[in-house]
């Protein structure tokens, strides 16, 4: 269904406007002030100078969506804290999609019962996919009366006026869009250092698996506007961001809500046409909306890398059509059929759950079958676990878990197996990477990225950072490979 009646605001004109009601305008800093030259944040806090930090946890769109949070607060007044615990204002930006990452937001609210004691003035934030959902909200008023301000995903963009809210009010502030009335165009965003940049081009999802929370999480699909996504594109690589990553629910459904005839196939190559953008990514993809004419995009144009992530969730089509995926295994094969004629070294990665309700150990075998006839690169692999408020948390689970374990790990070893197989194919050859600094675990590694998004480490090379390379691929790992730097290009 069109949804064609989503007006488009810009965030700076509307927060001008609301922000001279308080007496405020933007100062040459960049920084909302009032005539006395007080930041908004110092007005509202009390503190000459006052610190924040957001706490992320969750996929790449939570990720975008503490960039715009950090970039709002930036423009408040806010300095970055320089660790959490010593911050005044505190924000957590929660995960629904999976449990254990909702697990640790809860276990994290729990834990910082005791700051909030200590430090009273701390103004403590919940927001995110977690609290979009109606228990979540009910048991942070009962149980979590220390947190001060509770909004969700679609309204992060009015960060002015709630804080200004919970500052003012002794009680819990609480907002939450079920779904947004707007897209809103222009908002700061605080980015990570380096050349690589996310870039949102839809908003929602209207698929509604029977498992997944994401459309109660994140509302219905909102498309940016073409030119708007273009020129943020193009603002980036003026910037010096050469690697961008175009992000949605399911970028592949984008434009079908525009009606003005124009698919991420265009987006794509519209994109591809950015003077100065190096590489271009996109994630997360749905096989039922992911056409012919996108994967013949990506192989005509070098700048769109060649990494598809088709999330197949099950081999089974029993499987398929309850978890309401809206394709067959054939259809999802030939999908891959076509990726492997037209783009033979591309990596291919997906999602797999088993124990779905009433799958049996055929509809798991079947699973097997197509996982080890696709030939993944890499696997994310979960047990079903079910998330309330969707269909099948409704429905009777008879699978014992020490049976889903044992198709996890049936699975993984398959998968596992082919991982080290397709990475020690290339062993020898040499691959273009984005090199991205010191590794997480050793300074004296550096890691880089391929275009097929491999991880590569190599010995570290100061001054190689956020620069493009060639790596001669020497030993390949389950999940990594190995290599030595051959050439670094001059500019980033």
């Amino acid at each position: 269904m069109q949804r064609l009646d989503i007006p488009v605001v810009s965030y700076s004109t509307r927060t001008a406007a609301a922000m001279a009601e308080h007496g405020f305008g933007l100062a040459a800093d960049g920084v909302w002030r009032d005539g006395a030259g007080r930041s908004f944040a110092a007005a509202l806090s009390g503190l000459p100078a006052p610190s924040a930090h957001v706490r992320t946890w969750g996929c790449q769109m939570n990720e975008a969506d503490a960039e715009a949070m950090d970039g709002q607060l930036q423009t408040l007044g806010f300095a970055p804290a320089p660790a959490p615990e010593a911050a005044d204002l505190l924000l957590l930006n929660t995960c629904a999609v999976r449990g254990t990452a909702a697990e640790h937001a809860l276990g994290e609210i729990g834990r910082l019962k005791r700051l909030k004691a200590e430090r009273p003035g701390l103004l403590l934030g919940v927001c995110g996919c977690l609290t979009q959902m109606p228990e979540t909200v009910a048991y942070l008023r009962e149980h979590a009366p220390h947190v001060d301000l509770i909004f969700g995903t679609n309204n992060l963009h009015d960060l002015p006026d709630l804080l200004r809210r919970a500052y003012r009010d002794e009680a819990q502030t609480v907002d939450i869009w079920q779904q947004a009335p707007e897209t809103v165009e222009e908002l700061p965003v605080r980015r990570a250092p380096g050349v690589k940049a996310w870039v949102n081009v839809i908003y929602g999802c209207d698929k509604f698996c029977t498992y997944c929370i994401v459309p109660t999480t994140r509302g219905r699909e909102r498309s940016r506007r073409p030119g708007d996504v273009l020129a943020e594109l193009e603002g980036l690589a003026a910037a010096g961001y050469r690697e961008v990553t175009l992000l949605g629910q399911n970028v592949n459904s984008y434009g079908h809500d525009l009606g003005a005839g124009y698919d991420f196939a265009d987006l794509l190559r519209d994109a591809a046409l950015v003077p100065g953008l190096r590489w271009i990514r996109y994630t997360t993809s749905h096989p039922r909306d992911f056409t012919p004419r996108m994967v013949e995009t990506i192989a005509a144009h070098p700048k769109l890398c060649e990494h598809f992530h088709l999330p197949v969730q099950s081999g089974s089509d029993r499987v398929l059509r309850w978890m309401n995926r809206g394709y067959t295994r054939a259809q999802y094969l030939e999908l891959v059929g076509l990726v492997r004629r037209l783009l033979p070294l591309a990596s291919i990665t997906t999602d797999l759950i088993v124990g779905f309700p009433r799958e049996t150990e055929e509809d798991f075998l079947q699973t097997l079958e197509l996982v080890a006839e696709v030939g993944y690169d890499n696997a994310f692999t979960f047990q079903y676990s079910p998330r309330a408020g969707t269909p099948a948390a409704r429905w009777e689970d008879p699978i014992a878990p020490e049976v889903k374990k044992d198709r996890l790990d049936r699975l993984n070893a398959l998968q596992y197996a082919t991982s080290r197989r397709r990475n020690e194919a290339l062993v020898g050859s040499l691959q273009e990477v984005l090199i991205e600094g010191a590794s997480r675990k050793d300074a004296g590694v550096y890691a880089a990225r391929t275009r097929t998004n491999r991880l590569v480490l190599t010995p570290a090379r100061p001054g190689s950072e956020n620069h493009f390379g060639r790596m001669r691929i020497t030993a390949a790992q389950t999940w990594t490979l190995h290599g030595e730097l051959e050439a670094v290009e001059a500019g980033a």
